[in-house]
């Protein structure tokens, strides 16, 4: 009787711990199974708002073209409609930000920025700096730095990794020196690229300038003077590539194997729209969604409409509005 309690537990004990050596097995495996999961989807995605051409005028009128009357409230209704969305890295201001380059227009603008619940940055656009005036690029980059605490830059032009896998690359293309609306990248800032490129060759770049490379319409008074040498470096590279413009007020979408060109249009003219851009790096891709947002202010949308010739220009095509775009890595 003694024997058979005696077989009994000790085969009620190995089977205890053959049930415990399976649990944990059966959990070793799930574990690796979701980081594998984990370690082919979006665990890298990031998100960040372009939002260009917004020409703030503190107490100004709209023009044949431009909304610049209402550009107070076109603003706070970008910015309402910025903080209603969910975890944002970034909003990028691709240029123009003030629609003439004096501080009192930028010391204006400052508190609706600031409204923002996410951090913000930008590039100059023609409109910012005054060329001979006080607001030089110096004086409005400190003005920045003293209103925006996640903007610590002292160059016009800058970078920053805003999560592992990408890297932030902004451009200066405006012209300084003489009043234009063209634009054009010096040899010492096309140095600097590079190395930045180089930097970024196992991620995803994303450039961000105001003067586009790919025009959304010919503008030759508005077009980069050395489009094609700077698009001949940023295409050498095989990495996922994004460049976001602005300063044509339009919409265009043109993807080049791996390097996607977009254009967005401006907040201050029809459509008086922004984007929202979530870009996804998996193993053997990476994908861009881009999302559009018109303003609520339909009044003053319907109004902007009607200074424009052919709309159309200015919206882009449905998939250059709402659109999912692919590289193969």
């Amino acid at each position: 009787m003694s024997n058979q309690k005696e077989q009994y537990y000790r085969k009620k004990s190995g089977s205890f711990l053959s049930k415990v050596a399976n649990t944990v097995v059966t959990l070793c495996m799930t574990v690796a199974l979701m980081w594998g999961l984990q370690a082919c989807s979006n665990v890298s995605a990031l998100k960040f708002v372009q939002l260009s051409d917004i020409h703030f005028l503190e107490n100004g009128s709209n023009t044949t073209f431009k909304m610049i009357g209402e550009s107070p409230r076109l603003l706070d209704d970008a910015i309402s409609q910025i903080n209603e969305q969910k975890d944002i890295d970034f909003v990028m201001i691709t240029g123009d930000l003030i629609d003439k380059p004096f501080e009192k227009e930028l010391r204006a603008v400052l508190p609706h920025i600031q409204k923002l619940n996410y951090p913000w940055y930008f590039t100059f656009g023609n409109h910012d700096r005054c060329v001979g005036g006080y607001l030089t690029s110096n004086v409005y980059l400190k003005m920045i730095r003293e209103a925006n605490p996640d903007f610590k830059f002292d160059n016009p032009y800058y970078s920053f990794v805003p999560k592992k896998g990408y890297r932030v690359i902004v451009l200066d293309d405006i012209i300084t020196n003489e009043v234009t609306s063209q634009g054009y990248v010096d040899e010492k800032q096309l140095k600097w690229l590079k190395k930045e490129l180089d930097k970024a060759k196992n991620d995803t770049a994303l450039i961000f300038m105001h003067v586009p490379i790919i025009e959304p319409f010919a503008s030759p008074n508005h077009r980069l003077k050395n489009a094609s040498q700077l698009m001949g470096l940023i295409e050498s590279y095989k990495n996922p590539i994004g460049v976001f413009q602005g300063h044509y007020h339009a919409t265009r979408v043109v993807q080049h194997d791996n390097v996607l060109y977009v254009n967005t249009p401006a907040l201050a003219s029809y459509p008086d729209a922004f984007r929202l851009i979530t870009v996804q790096n998996y193993k053997d891709k990476t994908v861009f969604e881009l999302k559009w947002f018109e303003t609520r202010e339909k009044t003053i949308q319907k109004m902007a409409k009607l200074l424009v010739i052919a709309s159309s220009i200015y919206t882009g095509e449905e998939n250059e509005r709402n659109g999912i775009y692919e590289i193969k890595k």
